[in-house]
């Protein structure tokens, strides 16, 4: 064997032995960021309403791009970006809980169907300064959609989960639509 061959021989067998120790049962290596023995976390359950306006004073909602006339059916190839309150309560004028930040694209040709990336920016109570990140599908005509929670920030690393979208009100001459949310979410806790 020539020198090379031998020392990608030896390096092959050192990562083998490492690997194998790394899986051997009762490692914490692959713990997954858990204490042997601990208690699974319950989820955190956040419940708010998303009041979204494209006709309102100022809009919470733009279209910055897409086709010169989108089809009202699906809105296909439509850009908005988004900066809508979040609240407590299905009245606008109710006490605020944060925003909602992103952009959704009309990316269905059958039917209204969005791609929703947004940040819950939350700004008040327990996880104020703390955000989640939304990434999924949302289907506004249908009863109940869920989209899934990616990530988050603050009392949030490390989130997952899912949030479930209800259509409180929708005005649909605007579209301008008040969305009841309920969030849940796996997270690092501090004291974990």
């Amino acid at each position: 064997m020539t020198k090379g061959a031998v020392m990608l021989l030896v390096l092959f067998i050192t990562v083998l032995s490492a690997v194998s120790e790394a899986h051997r049962p009762g490692n914490r290596a692959l713990a997954h960021g858990r204490r042997p023995g601990a208690d699974p976390v319950a989820p955190t359950h956040l419940h708010f309403y998303f009041h979204d306006s494209s006709r309102g004073t100022p809009p919470t909602s733009v279209r910055v791009a897409g086709p010169a006339k989108p089809s009202l059916q699906t809105l296909f190839g439509a850009v908005y970006v988004m900066d809508d309150p979040l609240t407590e309560r299905p009245e606008l004028g109710s006490a605020a809980v944060g925003r909602a930040q992103g952009f959704y694209i009309g990316a269905d040709q059958t039917a209204m169907g969005f791609l929703q990336v947004m940040n819950l920016v939350l700004t008040s109570g327990a996880y104020n300064g703390s955000s989640l990140t939304v990434l999924g599908r949302n289907f506004p005509l249908a009863e109940v959609r869920e989209m899934p929670i990616v990530g988050g920030t603050g009392a949030f690393r490390f989130a997952r989960g899912y949030a479930q979208a209800r259509t409180y009100s929708m005005n649909t001459k605007t579209g301008d639509a008040n969305v009841e949310y309920d969030v849940y979410v796996m997270h690092k806790h501090a004291n974990i």
